[in-house]
């Protein structure tokens, strides 16, 4: 097909679906917009580069959430559950499911477009979704492909291979946009892999640079693994990229890889220009436990005990809250939310000192928190009115065994979980204390949570249901059933003056807002 006929299709298309009733068509994202979100958009991840998840918008408050009902509900009608972070860009939505990418008006939630990735080999343990440059879109298979996308119509731009699925790498991330430069990870941890973070060219597709956060494999006593699998966060005027990396391997076997294991289970500070470390702090030195590190690095200017402070603070999945600044990478403040009993204490650079008696063995070691950690991927939200850092938290116990037989590849041991819950825990980040605790169910929930300036915290427990509470105490005042247990994080957005709150359940988005009559009073 000739270039004139492809762009006349091109044309005739935008313009059939621009006279849908409802239907706003994107029309990219710039640097400032990620700088600086507007109140109808969601245009990165996180919202924006901060990694804060709270929204400036109050027309849902604390005296009318328990009026909140469904806006509208969009059901993709596939098996997997929804864990991406949808983008809302010019009144459309952008999410994804494994081999699938979605566009749907942000108003009534009518399909725009539906974008599926051909059958492929690849790990399909979910997708967390996809980021935006211009008008196009970027997204990662589960076969380790990047790919990109007209925003406008779904089509490929191009596509083109960031890791060895054959090896053993997988893709699930969100990536991220600093400008020019497309950042993504990698997962892969059941084989001794390298991790690395890599930066694309958006308008090529090919490689800009590489970090990576281990030796190249068969380096002697060096470990594997320190993959990337979750989406970091920036500071434009340090001009630095924060990143969470993994847990080393072989996973539950330390014996091959002596010493600290740098640069897994680390918060690394990187330049995204070029690729260069600046600094790096690691939660987990010398990890047996599998507790990645890979929590969102949430970035906070606030006075830190009387002083101005720029900092990072991460609720880390081996059970310890840490406060740095993000200029140095210098600790503030380390702090267990909730039982932790594998370190002895903390060293004089804020690192939690690991217990050797806890490492896993051949008799079994009773561990806290358990190996899926004291919060994982969940995003966390802090809120800057009351300082209150919310997390998404598991206090939990788990046996670990590893014996000699096991070898040192892959996982080189086993675990169990013995006993788990959930519960939302709001920290204040001067001390560490935990504020209050909301009980979430057993088991545990993996939700996200959202806060917002009119005071109130979104999040969900383990039996599926949507919750509102008060920020400053943790009181329930609203909650609505969705079916299905959620986990991703909800995000919020305002159109034609209506505030809405979305949240995917199972295989199905919703859109919350108040009704009509109160959002017309306002």
């Amino acid at each position: 097909m000739n270039t004139a006929m492809n762009t006349a299709m091109k044309i005739a298309s935008i313009l059939f679906l621009s006279c849908l009733p409802g239907v706003v068509l994107a029309q990219g994202v710039i640097p400032e917009t990620l700088l600086h979100p507007p109140s109808d958009t969601w245009p990165g991840y996180h919202g924006d580069y901060s990694g804060e998840r709270h929204s400036a918008l109050t027309q849902i408050n604390v005296q009318n959430v328990p009026e909140l009902g469904l806006a509208w509900a969009f059901q993709t009608g596939q098996s997997n559950t929804i864990k991406s972070s949808p983008l809302v860009v010019d009144g459309v939505i952008y999410f994804t499911l494994p081999d699938n990418v979605y566009a749907v008006d942000a108003r009534s939630g009518r399909q725009v477009w539906h974008y599926t990735y051909p059958p492929n080999k690849g790990f399909h343990i979910g997708s967390r979704g996809v980021s935006m440059y211009k008008d196009w879109l970027f997204f990662l298979t589960p076969d380790a492909h990047l790919i990109s996308l007209n925003a406008g119509d779904g089509k490929v731009r191009w596509n083109v291979v960031v890791a060895d699925s054959v090896k053993g790498y997988w893709t699930t991330m969100s990536p991220m946009v600093i400008r020019n430069h497309v950042i993504i990870g990698v997962s892969g941890d059941f084989d001794n892999l390298t991790g690395y973070l890599r930066s694309i060219d958006p308008e090529t597709g090919k490689t800009q640079w590489q970090w990576n956060s281990t030796p190249p494999v068969g380096t002697p006593d060096a470990t594997t693994g320190g993959m990337t699998w979750m989406t970091g966060t920036y500071d434009p005027n340090l001009n630095l990229l924060y990143w969470g990396t993994g847990n080393p391997t072989p996973v539950l076997t330390g014996g091959s890889r002596p010493g600290d294991d740098l640069y897994t289970c680390s918060i690394v500070a990187l330049n995204p220009d070029d690729g260069k470390l600046t600094w790096a702090f690691q939660p987990s030195p010398h990890d047996t436990h599998d507790w990645d590190a890979v929590e969102t690095p949430v970035l906070v200017d606030a006075d830190f005990h009387g002083q101005p402070r720029k900092m990072l603070m991460q609720t880390s999945r081996n059970g310890y809250f840490f406060v740095l600044d993000r200029t140095s990478g210098k600790s503030l403040l380390t702090a267990p939310y909730g039982p932790v009993n594998w370190a002895l204490g903390v060293d004089k650079e804020g690192r939690p000192i690991p217990n050797p008696d806890k490492e896993p063995a051949r008799d079994g070691r009773l561990i806290a928190p358990d190996e899926g950690g004291l919060t994982n991927y969940r995003s966390p939200s802090f809120d800057p009115h009351t300082g209150l850092f919310v997390v998404d938290a598991h206090p939990s116990y788990g046996i670990y065994f590893a014996k000699p037989a096991d070898g040192t590849f892959g996982w080189a041991g086993a675990d169990y979980g013995v006993w788990g819950k959930g519960v939302l825990d709001a920290i204040d980040y001067q001390t560490g204390k935990i504020r209050w605790t909301h009980e979430l169910g057993p088991g545990g929930s993996g939700a996200g949570v959202l806060t917002t300036d009119s005071g109130l915290t979104f999040t969900a427990d383990s039996s599926g249901n949507f919750l509102a509470l008060r920020t400053s105490d943790g009181e329930t005042l609203w909650h609505s059933g969705t079916g299905s247990g959620m986990e991703s994080s909800p995000i919020t957005y305002e159109l034609d003056g209506r505030q809405y709150v979305l949240t995917g359940s199972g295989g199905v988005l919703f859109a919350w807002a108040l009704p009509d009559v109160l959002v017309k009073s306002k």
